[in-house]
């Protein structure tokens, strides 16, 4: 299988380098995967050229207890003390915690493979605050050893959307303590939607997608988000409008910050990437385009300092 012809929303690489293999991992396609249900498959591969059919590594309505079968959006795996940590995006519509707003929170599953199959740690709520309807929480460990979970808060419910942090546990089942507030969707500077009439405080609303930590070689950290340009909402409550792909900057290299907002580094209805190192060396990023029908386009990356930009498209592999 090559790029352009697979379905691929969120995409999250592992570059293993002891198996000299890349897992790609995103949401579950029952065409595809002939496994019915929410959940994660992972697509391998040796060249990032040629991949491998996917095969489903976590299935939702298998977890027994769980409070969510739906959804399973914006999977990524982590590896810790030899041990694969799968976080996912879960919701549960009957759940309602207002108008238009219902449970949606991200998970946290343990296997002892990449291949899994991952079990959630606690089946009966998402890590950051049941009440808060959050999404596209990834692991973000800092200086002293101390795991996070950075996640966005729904603009659904806040209308401006945040990036915030919940401390975890050491075995990444829970969080301790408040959530911390990062930044607004609205920070980023180079938004200029008109104003829709009738929302609270007269505010457009502000999407934030997508978080991924990367520490600068200054010490700097980053963060790669994505959100939407000239948002317009429909009556379904959706938005129409240009997903990008953009990114912060912490100079003081605290996760608290202050963070301060960059250019976008893709435009053209492209967003929720993230980073990693190939095995010959490159910072690669990869993200999906378009919103709808996605497939997964990779990017060759620089990094001066702790600015980042696009170098070219690897068109070579994705195709496009």
């Amino acid at each position: 299988m090559r790029l352009p012809g697979m379905p691929l929303h969120d995409p999250y690489v592992v570059a293993d380098a002891a198996s000299r293999t890349y897992y790609l991992y995103t949401s579950n396609v029952p065409s595809l995967t002939g496994v019915e249900g929410a959940g994660t498959m992972v697509y391998r591969s040796a060249d990032l050229r040629e991949w491998e059919a996917p095969v489903v590594v976590f299935l939702a309505s298998e977890q027994e207890g769980g409070w969510a079968t739906e959804g399973a959006w914006a999977p990524e795996v982590h590896e810790r003390a030899g041990r694969y940590y799968l976080f996912t995006t879960l919701h549960n519509e009957e759940r309602r915690l207002g108008e238009g707003t219902y449970m949606r929170g991200t998970v946290t599953a343990v296997s002892d493979s990449p291949l899994g199959p991952f079990t959630l740690l606690d089946p009966s709520r998402p890590v950051p605050p049941a009440h808060l309807m959050t999404l596209d929480g990834t692991l973000y460990v800092d200086r002293d050893g101390q795991p996070w979970m950075v996640y966005a808060h729904e603009w659904l419910q806040t209308v401006d959307g945040t990036m915030e942090a919940v401390r975890l546990t050491g075995d990444l089942s829970g969080a301790v303590g408040d959530p911390v507030h990062l930044f607004r969707g609205s920070d980023a500077f180079w938004l200029n939607e008109q104003i829709p009439p009738g929302l609270p405080h007269r505010l457009p609303p502000y999407v934030t997608d997508g978080p991924q930590l990367l520490r600068a070689p200054d010490g700097a950290l980053l963060m790669l988000w994505s959100t939407y340009e000239k948002n317009v909402p429909g009556e379904d409550g959706s938005l129409t409008g240009d997903y990008v792909q953009t990114y912060a900057v912490s100079e003081s290299g605290r996760l608290t910050g202050p963070w301060t907002q960059r250019q976008p580094l893709v435009r053209g209805d492209s967003g929720h990437g993230m980073l990693f190192r190939a095995f010959g060396g490159e910072l690669m990023m990869i993200l999906h385009r378009p919103f709808e029908n996605a497939r997964g386009k990779l990017y060759e990356m620089a990094l001066d300092g702790h600015e980042l930009r696009v170098l070219r498209q690897r068109t070579d592999l994705d195709g496009d």
